[in-house]
Formats: C-alpha cells, structure tokens, sequence
C-alpha cells in the first residue's frame, strides 16, 4: 500500500483559496490559510515559509501574527480543496487502477503488482513525486504491507532519498516503534491523554495490556494498532471501483496526433479482448483514460448492447467520442479498462466467418453494432426492443425492455400471427354481418370511415388467465379475426360477448394493425 500526503506549494495554488489570486499576486513570504471557528480565527494550512519560523495548523491567528506581523492570510476553501484532491486521484490512476481519497490531504494507492511496470518501488515513487512536483504540489510517501503503517510513514518519517520511506514486508511493528503516538490515526485528545502519561510513541503501547487500554482510552487506540501491525483488516472505499481487466501505456515523448492515440487504442484493446477471450467475457462498459502532460485527465466512456470482445468493433465506439477530445500538450500516459464485463455465450463461426450465437439467433444480437452506437449517442436507457411474455392475452404478450439487456428467456417461435401496432386500447367499431353476429363481418366502420371486407382469417379464440382477476372491456372471451379489406388494409378485429351471451350484446373492436 503506498500512502501519499500532498500539498500544494506557495509559488503555484497553495490551496484552492488561492485560485482567485494570479501568480503575480501570490506572496514570496509566509502566508496561512485561516478558517473561522465561533467567530476566532485559526491557521488551516501553511506554507513551508511559514513552518519554518514556528506557525503551524491548529494555531490561532493572532498567535500566528504575533511570529510574523507581516504574515499573508487568505480564507481557506475545503469544498474546492476536496474537489482538487479527488481530481488527484483520477491522476493517480495512471499508476494503479485503485486509488483511494484519504482525509483532507491524502491518497492511499493499492500497487500490488505494479510496482514492477516503472521498475521498482523506489523508481515508482521517485516518479510520482517528480511529476507531482512539475505539478506544483510536495509530497510525502510512504510504502508498506497496510494501510495504516503507510500513512504513519508518508505523515510522520523523515523522508530522504534513500528509502527509509520504504518499509520492508512484515517489519510494521519495528519500523513504528519510534514514531510519534499521532501516527496512528488517533483523536487529538487521546494522543494529548496518552502523551500526558508519557506514551509518547507507538512503541511505548506494545508492552500495555490490551484491557487497560480499552477501560482507559476506549477501543480506538487498539484498533488503529492493530490496523497498522496487520492484525486487523481495514477496508478502503476506491475512488473508482476497481476494474474487471486493465491495460496500460506510457510514452516517453508525448503524442498528440488522433491517429497516435486511435493505434495505441487499438493495441490496448487486442490485449484486453485477448484476456477477456481466455476467461470467456465480454465487456459491456469500458473507460479510456488520457493522461495529459499538464496534468489533466480526460476520461471517455462507453457501453456495449452486448457483451463484446471484438477490439476493431469496440474501436469504432471510440472514434467519435475521441474527436471531442483536445490533447494540447500531448498525453504521456493512456490507460483502458473494463468496468463491467459479462459472460458471453456458447458461439461458431459459419463458413462466411460471420460469428453466430447459437442459443439465441434470430433476436435482436445481430443488431448490436447498431444498439452501440445508438447507446453511445442517445444513452442506453433510451433504446427499447419488445420482449415475449408468456401469454395468450395480447396486452401482456409482449413488454418494453432494455435493448441491453441480457438475452431473453422467452423467444418469438410459436407465437401467433400478431399486427406489428396494437392501439392503446380497443376502439369499438360498428359492424355489418351477412350470416351471424359471431361471424367475421362484411362491413365495418372505424373512425367514421367504410370498409368493405375482401378477406378474413380466424377465429382465433382467447381467453384471459384465470388468474387475473381484473376484465377488460366487459366481457373474457374473445374471437380474433385477421381482415382485410378492399383497399389492401389489413385490421385485426376481435368480438366479444356481454355475459348475457345473446346473440344482440356481440360487440366488436379494432385492437391492431398490420403493415
């Protein structure tokens, strides 16, 4: 676990409460910034100028100015400095794909198994402290097996280059040992209580009784050592939710041309798709991450209808969205993942080479391409395809789903003959029978307009479930005829009977058309 504590430097922003300020503006001197607390004032952050003649944070600032009457102020500003913080984060991704926020100036990395694509532990850190420094901001980092030990090493370890900032494996307790009681995460006024008894360092707890501690200080004290020695897990939230699948590429020099950028897509996605072909996935949301030189992020997401492991299918879902994208001074790093990956299903190839899927051909998974793309523009959410229910009734035949839905369960073999438009609900059209009112009719009126009948197919008889209790339009059974009339047209019509079953109550319906 690297641990990282960071924070901006004076002759670049401070802080956000300096971002109103242009660098001309910025002071050469010590300068705090304050934060108000029942109407007194008192130092929220610092420059380094300013720690150096004595000010720290948690100091009112009338003390403050007693050090330095000269002394710069400037409201601080934590809403922005939170903002900054996670836009850090998202920067940090370039080195690991988790990346959690961590207080007010922290960031906890997870590199197991990174660590090795920059070299070593000791290059990956120099590296993030050199481009955080191009950025701007200091930092202090700290490697180890836990969370907990990592901070007390970013926070409260003299840092130098040769490494002690490093904890070797399994040396939490000794590397502790020595440092202050603070850098175990604990309240402000059990590290005053505990100093006050001379429990000055980590060191001094590991002889004590666990009981005392607990009676004493509450269970805070054990479970944050516990925590840094290893003995108890700490869960961490992500800034982003880890990956499924995860590439990445770093440049030596900088590229900015769109084609430099669509090739070196490319290469990431055969290695991603050749993963996701060994496990038998496919990938339904995927993140492009561009690291820029001026340290800013721009990140392009995109969805698939289907679960797809086709990269020059899923390259074309990136074109449009990367020409929005303004590389100004190049992008140093490039890093692509799959947020949510599926299992795909069993599938061929036919003689033509064209990938067939067995269990469900014929639906609609020949039109995924199209789905993509509309989904990519439009939003998913907004792309619906009719899905088969099993029942007779026409109403509850079909329902409206997801066009992204996984395959599903019910399939359109076996279904009768049904009008592509069904109306809102049955409108009553007056007819005109030659032989019986059971009978298909010979003319009819829908709308105030005449149509002669020229065909008619049926009857197809249906009948509600029994066990829906609710019945539409008076009656349950009904006789459905498919009829065409002279001008081409073609309706579906059904009758229906009053429940006095006389030949007089038969009433008949327009529920559909066809094409």
């Amino acid at each position: 676990m690297l641990a990282i504590e960071a924070w901006a430097r004076r002759n670049k922003n401070f802080s956000s409460g300096l971002q109103a300020k242009s660098r001309s503006q910025l002071p050469q001197g010590p300068m705090v910034l304050t934060t108000e607390v029942k109407g007194v004032l008192f130092v929220e952050a610092a420059n380094l100028e300013a720690i150096g003649i004595g000010i720290t944070p948690g100091m009112a600032l009338a003390d403050a100015q007693t050090l330095e009457p000269g002394l710069e102020t400037a409201p601080a500003a934590p809403v922005a400095d939170a903002v900054l913080l996670k836009r850090l984060a998202t920067w940090c991704l370039r080195y690991t794909p988790w990346v959690a926020v961590e207080g007010k100036d922290g960031l906890w990395l997870d590199v197991s198994g990174c660590t090795h694509l920059f070299g070593s532990e000791s290059k990956l850190m120099g590296s993030i402290t050199e481009r955080l420094g191009q950025l701007g901001f200091t930092v202090r980092l700290g490697i180890a097996d836990t969370p907990g030990t990592a901070w007390a090493v970013a926070h409260y370890r003299s840092q130098d280059r040769g490494g002690n900032n490093i904890v070797p494996p399994n040396d939490q307790r000794l590397t502790l040992a020595p440092l202050p009681i603070a850098a175990l995460r604990l309240e402000p006024k059990v590290v005053e209580q505990l100093t006050r008894l001379g429990l000055s360092t980590v060191g001094t707890l590991y002889p004590l009784p666990r009981a005392s501690l607990v009676k004493r200080f509450g269970s805070q004290v054990g479970k944050r050592l516990d925590q840094a020695l290893g003995r108890q897990s700490e869960p961490i939230s992500p800034h982003r939710p880890p990956p499924s699948y995860h590439v990445r590429r770093s440049f030596a020099d900088a590229i900015g041309r769109q084609e430099d950028i669509e090739a070196t897509l490319l290469i990431l996605l055969e290695e991603l798709c050749e993963a996701l072909d060994k496990a038998g996935q496919g990938a339904r949301q995927l993140i492009l991450d561009l690291f820029l030189v001026d340290g800013k992020v721009k990140s392009v997401r995109v969805g698939t209808a289907r679960p797809a492991k086709d990269a020059e299918r899923l390259a074309r879902l990136f074109t449009e969205p990367l020409e929005n994208v303004k590389a100004c001074f190049g992008v140093d790093a490039i890093t692509l993942s799959v947020s949510v990956a599926e299992p795909l299903g069993a599938s061929q190839t036919q003689a033509m080479g064209l990938e067939r899927n067995i269990e469900n051909e014929g639906n609609i998974i020949a039109l995924a391409p199209l789905l993509d793309r509309l989904g990519n523009r439009l939003g998913f959410g907004w792309i619906v395809a009719l899905e088969p229910q099993d029942s007779h009734v026409p109403d509850r035949a079909v329902r409206l789903s997801s066009a992204a839905a996984v395959c599903p369960k019910e399939t359109w073999s076996g279904k009768p003959l049904r009008p592509l438009r069904l109306l809102d609900r049955p409108e009553a059209v007056e007819v005109v029978t030659d032989i019986a009112p059971h009978q298909p009719p010979s003319l009819f009126y829908w709308r105030k307009v005449k149509h002669h009948v020229r065909a008619t197919t049926g009857p197809e008889r249906i009948v509600p479930e029994w066990w829906h209790c609710e019945q539409s339009w008076g009656g349950g059974l009904r006789d459905y005829w498919r009829v065409e009339d002279k001008g081409g047209r073609r309706f579906w019509l059904f009758s229906e009977s009053a429940s006095s079953c006389s030949s007089k109550a038969v009433r008949w319906y327009l529920h559909g058309l066809f094409a």
